[in-house]
């Protein structure tokens, strides 16, 4: 039941309505009496889009795959239930089910996705049919991804736990291209010929390779990281494409870069200048690796195992 069903009562308060099943649905681990007896439901926590203040919404639920399920049906109304534009706005939320409250992130699979979990929904409860009959409404259907696992679960490692581990590699290999540069550095504050003759080349693999591993790693992102997690968690869009612009500001500042390192000659080019640019490039990306891990990491970690090699 969600907070237009109750509407469709006249003479009722709706928030008193609310109030009384939720407290009901608490005070029984879950259990109702009367016309729900017998009904799966949650407490569905959100924040408001608007008023950025706690709502709280009893709905029907499911479980599929270990993950909470519950259907923006609003009993067939022509307009998406409030809590649904709340988790668009923001979608982590708190789930009750009477035996367990668990932090989650609601995803909203689109497409053929989301037209494989409705006719599941509909194997388990066929009363929804009679819901989208009622509208022209496409009802969605919202996927609670658990953000910690269950007591006594190992937690299993996400992709958003991946990608950090590749933040962190990149970090090193960064901070190993800094330290070949400051060998140049100091082999030309006293002779040239102090400055290993091939630590130039050095210097150049190592970047090709860095720079490599970084448009590949951002390219991936781009291509099918950022637009499944847009497509599934609205809030997430202005800051996916803030990321996907930083990538092309970033991409721009490697090239550079690289060639600088291409054109570097040991004794003839200045390694400071080199270096400055480098510490430019590594600010920018300790700045971008740490917005990127703040917006996507607990979403990727819910909704995606890191990836399987070898």
């Amino acid at each position: 039941m969600d907070r237009e069903q109750a509407e469709t009562w006249a003479g009722f308060d709706v928030n008193d309505f609310q109030r009384r099943i939720i407290a009901e649905f608490r005070a029984n681990d879950g259990k109702l009496s009367g016309m729900f007896e017998g009904w799966s439901l949650a407490v569905l926590t959100t924040t408001g889009a608007r008023s950025g203040l706690r709502r709280e919404s009893i709905l029907g639920y499911l479980e599929f795959d270990g993950n909470g399920v519950v259907v923006a049906s609003a009993n067939g109304s022509d307009r998406h239930p409030g809590w649904f534009h709340n988790i668009r706005k923001n979608p982590v939320v708190t789930v009750e089910t009477g035996t367990e409250t668990y932090q989650a992130i609601a995803a909203i699979p689109p497409g053929q996705e989301r037209d494989r979990l409705f006719e599941r929904v509909l194997a388990e409860a066929p009363g929804y049919a009679e819901h989208q009959a009622r509208t022209v409404r496409e009802i969605p259907v919202v996927v609670l991804h658990r953000i910690d696992p269950r007591a006594g679960e190992e937690r299993v490692k996400g992709m958003g736990d991946w990608i950090v581990e590749v933040h962190d590699w990149l970090r090193g290999e960064l901070r190993s291209l800094l330290a070949q540069v400051d060998r140049v550095i100091e082999g030309n504050a006293g002779t040239v010929e102090r400055t290993p003759p091939d630590l130039g080349r050095q210097l150049r693999t190592h970047c090709l390779e860095f720079c490599g591993a970084l448009k590949k790693h951002h390219g991936g992102e781009d291509m099918a990281v950022f637009p499944m997690l847009a497509a599934r968690f609205p809030a997430l869009a202005p800051a996916l494409s803030r990321l996907g612009e930083e990538h092309k500001v970033v991409a721009r500042l490697q090239e550079e870069i690289r060639e600088l390192v291409d054109g570097f000659v040991p004794g003839e080019s200045d390694p400071v200048r080199l270096r400055a640019e480098l510490e430019l490039l590594v600010t920018r990306l300790e700045s971008h690796f740490r917005y990127e891990e703040q917006t996507v990491v607990t979403a990727l970690n819910a909704t995606a195992p890191a990836p399987a090699f070898g």
